[in-house]
């Protein structure tokens, strides 16, 4: 949410966001300024169907314990889909009858063998076990980090129980082109390297996670850390980018995936410091001026250690989107849609997942569900 809006009640915000669904939806006639009487009334007849605490309401619901953060191919979040699906219904929008290829999961239909309403395929799911352990310092005196404020791991890493030296590898990147090695003069067997997320500001082209870890694990490591630099760019900051550790998935397979954990910036400082001396938290923030500002590699073993432990079971789930159709008198169709699931319970952590998004699903929803669908001359699809 940008700083427009930051400061509205979130039941005004939701409906501000649906106001634009409305003028999205309304005859072409009706967006300009000339417009007849029938469209004016079915224009105030859809603002006075809004509603800002039932889709608070909704938001609430979704991100409730009930549906336990929604993991997508988890059993929560099917039934998170059965519950949207419901919804639509109940709203009389038509659930379309979908071939998913024999999938069998139970249905909104009653008395139909065949799913209505929801697409399905199948997916494997990660997910870490509770009381995952990351532990850092010198060799002899490894500290264990707070799990949520230290770290996180990267929700579908691979189980680890191991332990390494740290090697700080700047942003992590390899691009011959650019000029840029993050891996140039040292040695990255069974180490665990440190890299800092993003990109340096000379470098212009998009840079990805998967590629880090993919050149780490090339190399000879054996885990990752990662973690935000002392300085944001505008660009993370409008994000909400912090010093704070964030859920993430690496979306690796797992023949590539390495173990790793995101930390905070504040640990990173640490590991950074000079010859082990935490009263040079300022370090990390000098190694990522010069990277900023030129390509030649800042990568350095470090004097500190970490260890990694936790278990990750993977099991095979359904991944589904509902869809809803509203049926036009037009020849165009407009699909309105919001993703559904978010992270779960990873670790032993609940992430409700209300702004990520139960809120765009939410609105979705309460879109069919009050305003007067009779304002839309074209075929509407809610998925």
């Amino acid at each position: 949410m940008n700083g427009s809006t930051r400061n509205c009640s979130p039941s005004v915000v939701v409906v501000i966001i649906l106001l634009g669904i409305i003028l999205a939806l309304l005859p072409l006639g009706s967006r300009g300024y000339a417009q007849s009487e029938e469209d004016e009334r079915a224009w105030f007849g859809a603002l006075a169907g809004l509603s800002g605490e039932r889709m608070l309401a909704d938001v609430r619901t979704l991100s409730g314990p009930a549906f336990n953060g929604r993991q997508a191919g988890s059993a929560d979040d099917l039934r998170s889909a059965q519950w949207v699906a419901q919804e639509l219904t109940s709203a009389g929008v038509q659930l379309p009858l979908i071939d998913n290829k024999g999938i069998a999961f139970p249905s909104t239909g009653a008395g139909k063998e065949e799913p209505v309403g929801i697409m399905a395929s199948m997916v494997s799911t990660p997910l870490i076990e509770p009381d995952p352990m990351v532990r850092t310092g010198a060799a002899d005196q490894l500290v264990t980090a707070q799990l949520g404020k230290d770290y996180l791991p990267v929700f579908d890493s691979p189980s680890a129980d191991l332990q390494g030296q740290v090697l700080f590898v700047g942003y992590g990147m390899v691009d011959p082109a650019q000029g840029i090695d993050d891996y140039a003069g040292v040695d990255v067997k069974n180490r665990i390297v440190l890299f800092l997320r993003g990109k340096p500001d000379h470098y212009p082209s998009p840079v990805n996670h998967a590629d880090k870890v993919r050149f780490a694990r090339d190399r000879g490591a054996v885990a990752y850390l990662t973690a935000t630099g002392p300085i944001i760019s505008p660009y993370e900051i409008r994000r909400g980018a912090t010093g704070r550790p964030s859920a993430l998935y690496g979306q690796l397979s797992p023949d590539q995936a390495l173990p790793g954990a995101w930390i905070s910036t504040k640990l990173a400082e640490t590991l950074l410091a000079v010859s082990g001396d935490e009263s040079s938290p300022d370090h990390l923030r000098t190694l990522q001026e010069q990277l900023n500002n030129a390509p030649a590699a800042r990568s350095r073993l470090l004097n500190r250690y970490a260890s990694l432990h936790w278990k990750t079971t993977i099991a095979d789930g359904l991944l589904t989107n509902v869809v809803g159709i509203i049926p036009g008198t037009g020849p165009d169709t407009i699909v309105i849609g919001a993703h559904r699931d978010h992270f779960g319970r990873p670790a032993g952590l609940w992430f409700p997942g209300a702004d990520d998004n139960a809120s765009g699903t939410a609105i979705v929803v309460h879109h069919v569900r009050r305003v007067e669908l009779s304002v839309c001359a074209d075929t509407v699809a809610a998925v």
